[in-house]
Parts: structure tokens; C-alpha cells; sequence
């Protein structure tokens, strides 16, 4: 029998973060294994519903035009009116999308899972800044724990996740399961035609982040990196590849630094044509964030066999130390960036460890990552659903059809 999965969510596709990511990877990875997965997140402008993903209105925010706060009401409607459809609730946010799957998950007798993506205390203090940090981070604890303990179980990307929510107070079963990466994506990039397209000389030393141009993702710390590697690598250039709400002040912080030649900020890239070209073009990816709850990005920059540079901060932790293809250099961008300035002027070390990164990124497969996720569904519908809620949700299920 197939197993039915409703996914919900406050952000999704064409909002390109790790949570849209990750949710878009195991659908598809999972489809493959025979489990049905369906989606309700918002509607950003005209998208349609269908293909399995049913999409619900919400409001901009202010000064986040990327997100949408989504109806209360509505998405409370939807979950409750599509969940009898299905097995089992796997909630991927912690904002309307939790308490419309809690609500519907309860009444239903169906058992609900949450994915704990972001790392809240690290990150409140960056859009609060008028409320002291220690006060935001003890309410993000809180709010966490209050959450986690609400669902039946809660899946976390690094073992660095799962014991910063035990410290929390955090008591429901947790199970560490990063997001996997689809290989045969990433490993096809024409780096050489990227950079033909963007007018890079093949023999330029170049440098790539992706990811939100957020402040909490440290990205004015690779910038400073960057002046330390130009005493080794004069040419190196640094691609910021993404957006948000940090490019205005980083453009300020690179022209103070005297690098703006030397930093290109790009924008989105398409992630199934020009994102994987573009790790493909890449002799180095760096990324600074120390507060990541895994780093997909890392992943996909092996998977593209790009060698990573990268603080061992929370989740990224679980990726590069020790692990080939991978350098974490000390949590200073003197240090970054001398290791930075070496590996793009070495061409012996660049091809060694790219080599490893292919390597690598095998053991994080999408395939092998959904095989993980489908088990843990199957261990939560036999273990933890109560033969009761089970008969609660055949009958919800049957009134539903008649």
C-alpha cells in the first residue's frame, strides 16, 4: 500500500531557500520509492495549483517582499480539508504551516512530523535589533521547545541540531536526517561555458557562495577573507550568488575594503541550469555562517566536485571536518583567507581535493537520504500512531470520500 505524505509549509518554490530545497529534493527522491508526497504552501503571484501542490494566499511582508505571511484561516481550511487524504503530516515550518498541521494531525488522528530547519536564536537579533539578543535568543528556545514537543516527532539535518534541542527542553523523539542531494544534477555544470557567459578568463582564480545575501549568513566576514587571499592569489574573485536583505550594506562593506572589482553579486541563478554551471566554474566555495542547521549548499558543491572551505560552525560541522574534499580552516578571516589564497594559487591541491568532493558527495545522496526518511516514516506510522488514531483517520478518510 502507498504510503501518503502532506507536506506543509510557509515558504516553497519560487522563494529559493533551503527549506524549498529540501522539501523539493525528498518529494522528488521519495516519489521514486513509491510514496505519494504532496505539497499546500503559498501562492507568491499566479502560480496554479496542481501536481500534487495545492497553494495558499497570504500577505507580503514589510521589507521582506520574498516571503508571505500566509492566511490564518485559510491554510487551517486547507490542511483540514486535504489531510483525511493521507497517512501521515510532515510540517516544514514553524509559522501558520505548524498550526494548521498540529490542528488537522490532531483531530484527525493522524500522526505529524516537523523538519526543525532554522536555528531561530542565532538569527532574531539580526531583524529585532532594538530588543536585547540574550532576551530574543530565550524566547526562540522556548518557542522551539514548545513546538517540537507539540508534533510526534521531529526530524533535524545535523547531530549538532539534535543537541542543541535536547539542551532546549526538547523531549519527542529526534531523528537526524540531513537532506540529500541529487548527484547526477549537479555533476553535468559546464563550468567553462559559465564563465564564457559571465566573461570570467579560464585561468581566473574563482571563489563562489550561494545562499540567502542575508546577515546572518557572515558573508562580510568571506569578504574580508578575501583581502587576506589576494596577497597569495592577486585575481581572485569572489561570486555571491543569491539575494536578500544584506546586498546594499555587503556592496558598501566590499567597496571599503577596496575588493568591489573583485566581488561580483549575482542574484538568483536557475537552480537546474545555471546554479549547477556555476558551482561547475568554481575552483573554490566558501561559506562562513555559523549558524546553519545543515549546509546544503556545501553538499552541492562536492556533488559539482568543488572543493569546500567552510567554518565547522553547528551543521556544517557534520560535513567538513575531517572529510575529503573539505578544508575548515580557524574562525578568522586572516586564517580563512590565507587557506582561501592557497587553495585557488595551488593547482596540485585544488585537483586533489576536488577529486575527494566527488567522493564525498556520494554518501549524501538524494536516494540514500529518502530511503532513510521512508523507513522513519514507516517506524512512525507502526510505533507511534494508536490504533485508535488510525481508525479515527480511515473514518475521517471515508466520510471525506462519500
Amino acid at each position: 500500500m502507498t504510503t501518503r505524505v502532506l507536506m506543509v509549509s510557509d515558504v516553497y518554490f519560487p522563494r529559493v531557500n533551503g527549506v524549498s530545497t529540501s522539501m523539493h529534493t525528498f518529494r522528488q527522491a521519495l516519489a521514486e520509492r513509491g510514496l505519494r508526497v504532496d505539497l499546500i504552501v503559498p501562492r507568491y503571484g499566479d502560480e496554479a495549483d496542481g501536481d500534487g501542490v495545492i497553494r495558499v494566499p497570504g500577505h507580503t511582508l514589510p521589507n521582506d517582499p520574498e516571503d508571505r505571511l500566509l492566511s490564518w484561516q485559510a491554510m487551517h481550511r486547507t490542511v483540514l480539508a486535504q489531510a483525511g487524504d493521507y497517512d501521515l503530516i510532515h510540517i516544514q515550518t514553524p509559522f501558520v504551516a505548524h498550526y494548521a498541521g498540529v490542528a488537522a494531525a490532531r483531530k484527525l488522528g493522524l500522526p505529524v512530523v516537523t523538519t526543525y530547519h532554522t536555528l531561530f536564536e542565532e538569527y532574531l537579533h539580526h531583524y529585532v535589533p532594538a530588543l536585547p539578543a540574550s532576551w530574543l535568543r530565550g524566547l526562540a528556545r522556548q518557542f522551539s521547545r514548545r513546538q517540537c514537543n507539540a508534533v510526534d516527532a521531529v526530524v533535524v539535518p545535523s547531530s549538532a541540531m539534535a543537541a542543541r534541542l535536547r539542551n532546549y527542553g526538547v523531549t519527542t523523539t529526534l531523528e537526524v536526517l540531513p537532506t540529500g542531494i541529487p548527484l547526477a544534477r549537479l555533476a553535468r555544470g559546464n563550468g567553462a561555458a559559465f564563465r564564457r557567459t559571465h566573461a570570467i578568463g579560464p585561468e581566473r582564480a574563482l571563489a563562489l557562495f550561494v545562499g540567502r545575501v542575508a546577515h546572518e549568513k557572515n558573508i562580510g566576514f568571506l569578504l574580508e577573507a578575501l583581502v587576506h587571499a589576494h596577497k597569495s592569489c592577486p585575481s581572485a574573485l569572489l561570486l555571491i550568488t543569491g539575494d536578500g536583505p544584506a546586498k546594499a550594506d555587503l556592496q558598501l562593506h566590499a567597496a571599503r575594503l577596496g575588493i568591489a572589482d573583485s566581488v561580483r553579486f549575482m542574484g538568483y541563478l536557475d537552480r537546474d541550469t545555471e546554479l549547477p554551471d556555476c558551482y561547475a566554474a568554481a575552483d573554490a566555495f566558501v561559506f562562513a555562517s555559523r549558524t546553519e542547521t545543515q549546509g546544503l549548499v556545501l553538499l552541492e558543491a562536492l556533488a559539482a566536485g568543488t572543493p569546500v572551505i567552510a567554518l565547522a560552525a553547528m551543521g556544517t560541522t557534520d560535513i567538513v571536518v575531517n572529510t575529503p574534499g573539505c578544508l575548515a580552516p580557524p574562525d578568522d578571516p586572516h586564517s580563512f583567507g590565507l587557506a582561501l589564497g592557497k587553495l585557488l594559487s595551488d593547482s596540485p591541491l585544488r585537483h586533489l581535493l576536488a577529486a575527494q568532493a566527488h567522493q564525498t558527495a556520494a554518501l549524501w545522496s538524494d536516494t540514500e537520504m529518502a530511503g532513510r526518511l521512508a523507513a522513519f516514516y514507516q517506524q512512525l506510522l507502526t510505533g507511534s500512531a494508536r490504533p485508535s488514531s488510525r481508525i479515527k483517520a480511515q473514518a475521517a478518510r471515508a466520510s471525506a470520500g462519500s
